[in-house]
């Protein structure tokens, strides 16, 4: 039978900690009314504690540093502070020590050591302490591995290692949407508006130093995220820049291509770069944390060979009163000259009122005309306008247009202020 041999004892002890700052301390207040039993000794234990504010003893606030009970969690865009120290548990010299530290993670092995050069010798009762900090810039399972290799004096060289497992959770959920500003194509650019919603997942507040979009070489930027009050900048979210926990604050920011990157057009074509969120926030004691996001990509609108936009158009009208609408149509093309005919189909709220199947002209490339077109809805409510066809006759092609806009269609007999 084979005999396992005996696992043998190393020579030096290894420690690891994580590095935390402490947290405040907070005691659960035990209050009673005057005239029940126990009278005032409840409050008067409270004063007396010296954990407790002056004043606000039944607050939960205390005066008093803790130290972490536990590891904690770990967040995106923290740091990771950690101390290591190695011992020497023995009664004899142990020589050329060498201690490493990686951090391992689902798609890389990062050395936070903090020298890679080797220790000649340890006397007993000594120990070689290190401290190592990284930047968290991943979620999910991380594993810190020490490994620490000596010789004995016997000349053995030994080697040990221990794993430290710990998850990094997502401090932040940020969702963006995008919105087209449509211009004229005479005009220089198109102006695109970012929303970028922001939200604590973590369960304490924090309060956000810095959220700034970096725009890439394709655009400017400029933040709507303040308003002029007397003179003075001021933030659209008050004087607290705190976010509690499961909170979420929206920023707005607006783009415009340089015009160097502008076709002739003025649009910009295809899937272009935005640009990447840079958010800065601080929890606790002042622990900061720093988050940038994946390059920001939006798809710029197509208007295919003919586009159409509205100029002029009443937000609110009268049932079965006809109202106006200017139009503008722009040939697109940059080669092709256009025959159109404008054609006027009638929806079940929404009536057209004029003469449907006529003459438009010529439209050379990159040119546009006005229309002056008459409706009239018999639904009240809002109302979506649709139906316009344009047909080119030269290549027997007709592009729809449903959905135009929308008008809040009202009662005659109710009187619309403007």
């Amino acid at each position: 039978m084979e005999v396992n041999p005996p696992k043998q004892e190393h020579l030096l002890a290894l420690k690891v900690m994580r590095l935390t700052k402490p947290t405040l301390f907070t005691n659960i207040p035990v209050t009673c009314e005057e005239k029940d039993l126990p009278g005032d000794l409840f409050n008067q234990l409270m004063r007396d504690d010296p954990s407790t504010v002056n004043g606000a003893e039944v607050l939960m606030l205390g005066e008093m540093l803790t130290l972490p009970q536990n590891f904690g969690n770990i967040f995106l865009g923290e740091t990771f502070s950690s101390y290591i120290s190695v011992h020497n548990d023995s009664n004899q010299v142990v020589k050329d020590i060498l201690v490493k530290a990686d951090l391992q993670t689902s798609s890389q092995r990062l050395n936070l050591s903090a020298s890679n050069a080797a220790v000649a010798e340890l006397k007993p009762d000594c120990c070689i302490d290190d401290v190592i900090h990284h930047e968290v810039k991943e979620i999910g399972t991380h594993i810190l591995v020490c490994a620490v290799s000596y010789t004995t004096q016997a000349g053995e060289k030994m080697y040990f290692r221990k794993f430290f497992k710990f998850q990094v959770l997502k401090p932040l959920d940020v969702k963006t949407k995008f919105y087209n500003a449509e211009s004229d194509l005479s005009s220089v650019t198109d102006e695109v508006f970012l929303e970028a919603q922001i939200q604590n997942m973590t369960t304490s507040p924090m309060f956000m130093e810095k959220v700034s979009l970096e725009p890439s070489i394709m655009y400017n930027v400029t933040e709507l995220n303040s308003v002029s009050q007397a003179g003075e900048c001021v933030s659209t979210f008050g004087s607290r820049a705190y976010l509690q926990p499961m909170d979420t604050r929206q920023y707005l920011y607006c783009l415009k291509p340089k015009n160097e990157f502008a076709e002739k057009a003025g649009i910009i074509k295809g899937v272009t770069v935005i640009g990447k969120l840079d958010i800065v926030w601080k929890t606790n004691l002042g622990e900061r944390g720093r988050l940038q996001t994946s390059q920001l990509q939006r798809m710029a609108p197509g208007y295919g060979d003919v586009r159409l936009s509205l100029e002029a158009i009443p937000d609110t009208v009268n049932l079965e009163e006809p109202f106006h609408i200017t139009c503008k149509i722009t040939n697109c093309s940059s080669e092709r000259t256009m025959d159109l005919v404008l054609e006027m189909c009638n929806t079940n709220s929404i009536h057209w009122c004029g003469i449907s199947g006529r003459q438009l002209g010529k439209l050379h490339p990159s040119s546009s005309l006005c229309l002056a077109l008459t409706l009239l809805s018999s639904v009240q409510g809002l109302q979506s306008i649709s139906g316009l066809r344009l047909t080119d006759t030269f290549l027997k092609r007709t592009y729809e247009y449903d959905d135009i806009a929308q008008v809040c269609v009202v009662s005659s007999a109710i009187k619309v202020e403007s």
